[in-house]
């Protein structure tokens, strides 16, 4: 991948997520299937979409009549201080939103098939570019997206979470196989439901995710009586940027409370949330932080890092901060009083690893007392170092520190730890033993015991992103590459000729009777003909053959109900252009 300013700041861990577009690979049908479905939502979308819709295309690079390749976006982009980089399918949430926690859009590299040619069971480079780019130039709905993908990226996850996440992305990539049996797809539906019947309470990722959900990717903008749409999944979907404006779907004000509202990936939504201005997005979201553990910490924090079984940090209030998979903690009154982790743990401060105190420290783990010492009021961190001496903590001498609680920590001192700004952070010790209520909780040669008496932040991921290195959960599973068979290998070569014909007028003379060669062999493709008449109705020499196609288009939109809205809409915008034809030609 090419790198660029924005790009280069990206951590190794979400680099594993990004993939070369593989642009060679999309076929003639691939570019007609984008033409189709961005000319019929810009014909759409600049009579209901937010007013920065039709603007913000050209800003971010996307057009109408070809896919847009990632490095041509990037050249645009660049110049609001965003950048896209091309990922292999529905990654999981919270990489997606620490992606824009950096300023990147992430544009899934496949496009969807004709078949599902309205709306998109998985992501797709239509709903990733067509969707999500043009909003970025709104400087307050850019200035949201980056700071919902910092939260998100601190929003701890469950292990269900993790499980959904993978069954959702298996649905949807199978869904958008031509090839999968229906039985199969059920398997994956079932599969599904079992385990939303069994999440129990919902996680941070779970909220925010929701949050997400209702307004990046499927949001309105207004009032409940006269709303815009401006979320990605209207956007970049024909069916739904045209069905959510009837009374069917119900429109409901964006408050926190759609954090508890959850959603279908798979489906298109019964309700939707409206939100008066882009400015409310970041109210709402504010409240959401408020109640996280990032902001909150204490006990709760604690246990919400254990529950991730994730890598995780607690930060004390001395400013130190731990990072590891937290197993165990030790309460008392609602307070946390003894933190464990396991496995590879770093210290940190000011999310800098603290010299020699990373993974290679602390392999096995990390544990230490939070509080108070019971020999003085003053937190351990605030004491300069005579009131330390005053309470037996001095370097190469004995100590015994009871803490609140009954934890006790006794050992011979080698070092007093202080931060930039004078806080006692950590405490190195030789020959300790930390007991509970007199039970042994620790016995060790060498220890380092973190000072500060409470927990005030706690988050999901290293405090030190470079340092650490969390190992990204890059799905197993891929997207299923389409193998063509010779047959449709011959009806991309028309397809292509078509296209040339478009720009070239020495093709037309081909058209007639390529037109009813995929008549003959292809009775169940239908764009090629309207891509056919939109080319030749301007040519008084090919009336008799517009007829033709017509009637062909209005007798397979008649007996084919699945084609009715994609023929009927087709022809609708062809008769529109018609009309505007001729009459800049009477001009």
């Amino acid at each position: 991948m090419e790198l660029n300013e924005v790009t280069r700041k990206l951590p190794k861990h979400l680099l594993q997520f990004v993939v070369d577009q593989p642009y060679q690979e999309y076929t003639p049908v691939d570019q007609a299937v984008w033409r189709y479905v961005m000319r019929q939502n810009y014909h759409h979308l600049r009579k209901v979409a937010h007013e920065s819709y039709v603007q913000g295309l050209q800003l971010t690079g996307v057009e109408i009549e070809q896919i847009p390749t990632m490095y041509g976006m990037n050249r645009i982009l660049q110049g609001i201080g965003w950048a896209a980089v091309a990922v292999d399918g529905f990654i999981p949430p919270g990489a997606f939103m620490e992606f824009t926690k950096y300023n990147v859009l992430v544009i899934a590299a496949d496009i969807r098939t004709i078949e599902h040619i309205e709306y998109t069971p998985a992501p797709d480079v239509i709903h990733e570019s067509a969707g999500h780019a043009p909003i970025l130039a709104v400087p307050e709905f850019a200035a949201y997206l980056k700071h919902i993908g910092e939260a998100g990226s601190k929003a701890f996850s469950s292990q269900k979470d993790v499980a959904l996440y993978e069954a959702i992305r298996h649905l949807s990539i199978i869904k958008e196989d031509p090839g999968t049996k229906e039985a199969e797809i059920q398997e994956a539906e079932q599969a599904i439901a079992k385990i939303q019947s069994n999440m129990g309470p919902p996680s941070e990722m779970a909220l925010i995710r929701n949050l997400h959900w209702w307004t990046v990717e499927y949001g309105l903008i207004g009032t409940l009586d006269n709303f815009k749409l401006y979320g990605a999944g209207l956007l970049s979907s024909i069916g739904e940027g045209m069905s959510c404006l009837s009374g069917k779907v119900k429109k409901l004000p964006y408050t926190l409370e759609a954090m508890h509202c959850n959603y279908d990936i798979t489906q298109p939504q019964p309700q939707l949330f409206v939100t008066p201005d882009f400015a409310h997005l970041t109210v709402v979201l504010e409240e959401f932080k408020k109640q996280m553990a990032w902001t909150t910490g204490g006990l709760d924090g604690v246990k919400k890092a254990i529950a991730s079984q994730q890598t995780g940090t607690v930060q004390y209030s001395s400013g130190l901060q731990v990072t590891g998979t937290f197993v165990n903690v030790i309460e008392a009154d609602g307070l946390p009083v003894f933190i464990q982790t396991t496995g590879p743990t770093a210290l940190s401060w000011n999310n800098c690893q603290w010299d020699d105190y990373g993974k290679e420290r602390f392999p096995a783990g990390f544990s230490s007392p939070v509080g108070k010492l019971t020999s003085s009021r003053t937190a351990m961190e605030d004491m300069p170092a005579e009131e330390l001496a005053g309470n037996g903590i001095e370097e190469n001498k004995p100590a015994y520190l009871h803490f609140e609680h009954g934890i006790a920590v006794e050992g011979i001192v080698q070092e007093i730890v202080r931060s930039a700004i004078g806080k006692n952070i950590f405490i190195d010790f030789t020959d300790v033993v930390i007991r509970h209520n007199e039970k042994v909780l620790l016995r060790a040669a060498t220890y380092t015991m973190a000072i500060g008496d409470r927990i005030v932040s706690a988050f999901a991921g290293p405090a030190d992103i470079e340092a650490f290195q969390p190992t990204a959960i890059v799905p197993h599973e891929k997207m299923h590459k389409i193998h063509y068979d010779e047959q449709a290998r011959k009806l991309h070569e028309r397809y292509a000729l078509v296209r040339k014909a478009r720009s070239d007028a020495n093709y037309l003379p081909q058209l007639p009777d390529l037109w009813q060669s995929v008549v003959d062999e292809f009775p169940n493709d239908w764009l090629l003909s309207l891509e056919v008449l939109e080319i030749l109705q301007h040519h008084d020499a090919y009336r008799q053959t517009c007829f033709s196609i017509r009637l062909y288009l209005e007798n397979k939109r008649d007996h084919q109900a699945h084609l009715e809205k994609l023929i009927t809409n087709g022809l609708n915008l062809l008769e529109g252009n018609e009309v505007k034809a001729q009459r800049q030609a009477k001009v």
